[in-house]
């Protein structure tokens, strides 16, 4: 099955195993999927992810999700630039969320990073995704 959108996929995916309660939901693997989520565990979104080896050779990624008092630590995850309207920023104006509580994530010429990251690096870039 071909996907327009896989980044979009995979926020959707984790949403609505969170809707669900689920302390686990899989995706299939890519290069810029594993590199959020390196960003969301580095950023204490997500406890951590696994790669799974599936049959002939397609490999998956087993999230863990992280709750808090029964609630997930996601409140809100929202996919920005999309393959239909690409949403590019400058280092000046990387948009805040939630005044500083949450984090925008960031594609740059560095690598996919947060807003602060990013700021300390001083590149702007395709802002993929926002999270509270």
């Amino acid at each position: 099955m071909s996907l327009s959108d896989p980044l979009g996929d995979m926020i959707a995916r984790i949403r609505n195993a969170q809707l669900r309660k689920k302390s686990k939901v899989s995706t299939p693997a890519s290069k810029l999927r594993g590199n959020l989520l390196d960003v969301l565990a580095s950023e204490g979104y997500i406890r951590g992810y696994a790669a799974v080896e599936l049959s002939a050779g397609r490999k998956e990624f087993e999230i863990e999700l992280k709750y808090y008092d029964g609630e997930p630590v996601i409140r809100e995850i929202q996919r920005v630039s999309k393959p239909g309207r690409r949403v590019y920023t400058s280092v000046t104006n990387i948009p805040r969320v939630a005044n500083g509580l949450g984090v925008t994530i960031l594609s740059t010429p560095k690598g996919v990073m947060a807003d602060h990251s990013a700021r300390d690096h001083n590149v702007g870039g395709e802002v993929l995704c926002r999270i509270f």
